[in-house]
């Protein structure tokens, strides 16, 4: 049980950021992402709001995703909305936070009040996303933005989580990305609802387009935008596509990405309190030597 000025905190907590106060933002992501007592009760409070579009960007490492985005909050900063993005950093191995490459490459937002960007850690959550990202975006919802970004850590093939959580995904890879296309192309090809051929001022960039068109299913022709993002070239046609996109985006489509979003929460609520150090112990002690009646009993 909570006492009193427990629930007094979070309803007051609720209060302000529904009010758009950027502090209170702040707060209630650390507080969720750090599962303080009370959380679970403040998420259901939280009001249905499904007009934010959730842009997923994800991609290889070094392929410009943080250039992107920087170029599109710009883009959408130019329609007077408000701009969310949750940047997924790797996790450091000392201090277990995120390692702030990105907002460091952002940093000419950190005054805007209509932008507000966050770094969040990985915490060896496979897939190059953070394990409360689906919490914090619901919050992001609630805060009242426009939209809400997020990019991914560019951890290659895994990567394909994004794609269930967020209602449009985004894959950035870059000309000299021929190889590794060929490594991941049926992972890729099944999240992309968009690529981006960035620094396409590079040799091979037409080539390697013609090469992506061709691995494109008959049934899904999947965009693809030329972009320069250190230069803005192509950022403003990105935008366009986005919304273009969202406003073609069916009920069945949402429907499935709710679908998967609760899939995830109930895998953790099922998954809570076990760990691979928690059942090698129980294994220990039970002395089991089969694995499904183990299961079963467990």
């Amino acid at each position: 049980m909570y006492t009193l000025n427990f629930v007094n905190m979070w309803q007051q907590l609720l209060q302000q950021l529904l009010g758009s106060d950027t502090k209170a933002l702040a707060r209630a992501i650390s507080l969720v992402e750090n599962e303080t007592d009370g959380y679970e009760e403040f998420m259901k409070s939280l009001p249905s709001n499904n007009s934010p579009i959730i842009i997923g960007i994800t991609g290889p490492p070094g392929a410009g995703k943080s250039t992107i985005v920087d170029a599109l909050i710009e883009e959408f900063n130019l329609d007077g909305g408000r701009t969310c993005v949750l940047c997924i950093d790797p996790t450091s191995p000392f201090t277990y936070g995120a390692i702030l490459g990105d907002r460091i490459r952002m940093s000419g937002w950190h005054n805007n009040a209509q932008v507000y960007i966050r770094s969040l850690a990985t915490r060896g959550s496979l897939g190059g996303l953070n394990p409360k990202v689906i919490e914090i975006t619901e919050i992001a919802k609630a805060a009242g933005f426009s939209q809400v970004i997020i990019e991914t850590v560019g951890v290659g093939q895994s990567e394909v989580e994004i794609a269930g959580l967020a209602d449009i995904t985004i894959v950035v890879v870059v000309p000299e990305s021929g190889d590794e296309i060929q490594t991941m192309k049926s992972g890729l090809m099944e999240v992309a609802d968009i690529f981006v051929v960035n620094k396409s001022d590079r040799p091979g960039a037409d080539k390697f387009v013609q090469s992506l068109h061709s691995m494109s299913s008959s049934d899904k022709e999947i965009p693809i935008i030329k972009t320069i993002a250190s230069q803005k070239v192509g950022i403003t046609e990105l935008k366009q596509k986005i919304l273009s996109f969202e406003r073609e985006v069916n009920s069945d489509r949402k429907l499935k990405v709710f679908a998967n979003r609760a899939y995830h929460l109930l895998q953790e609520k099922r998954m809570n309190g076990i760990s691979r150090e928690k059942i090698y112990i129980d294994l220990k002690t039970s002395g089991n030597a089969n694995i499904y009646k183990f299961i079963e009993d467990y």
